[in-house]
């Protein structure tokens, strides 16, 4: 009788732990998905600002290259023109950021920088570890309890 109850008990603690492991990957497919979700979000508002950001600059670069145009034919000095060239320079910047293909060379970079140069991406100290985080809160506790 004792050997049919324990053998009960063993599966009913396998299909327990199934349980458990297919909900703990469960909620780990779901994290990923929302995190992935929440970085797409933010590169989606990180391109509208910069083509937002590209509408007002156009209309300043272009206000600004008419009227250094305007006064270097006028006073017929060819250096008032000079400041154009570098507001080019971020013109272009801008405009490969909103609708070029910078942040696809970034994202190269990036996956570049994650093979080749691990090492520069460690945080000091490591990462943080469960200890380190209990030690930390711990203390923090401390410090609370003496005010």
């Amino acid at each position: 009788m004792g050997f049919l109850m324990s053998k009960s008990m063993d599966q009913n603690f396998k299909k327990q732990q199934e349980f458990m492991l297919l909900n703990s990957r469960l909620q780990l497919e779901r994290q990923i998905i929302l995190q992935n979700q929440m970085r797409e979000r933010q590169m989606a508002m990180q391109i509208a600002w910069s083509r937002e950001f590209l509408n007002y600059y156009g209309a300043f670069f272009s206000l600004a290259t008419l009227g250094l145009t305007v006064g270097a034919v006028r006073k017929r000095r060819p250096g008032f023109f000079t400041p154009v060239i570098p507001l080019s320079f971020i013109l272009a910047y801008q405009v490969d950021m909103a609708y070029g293909t910078l942040m696809h060379r970034i994202r190269g970079q990036a996956e570049d920088i994650m093979v080749a140069e691990h090492d520069r991406l460690n945080p000091p100290h490591g990462t943080p570890t469960f200890e380190s985080i209990e030690k930390a809160r711990r203390a923090q506790a401390h410090l609370l309890i003496e005010k």
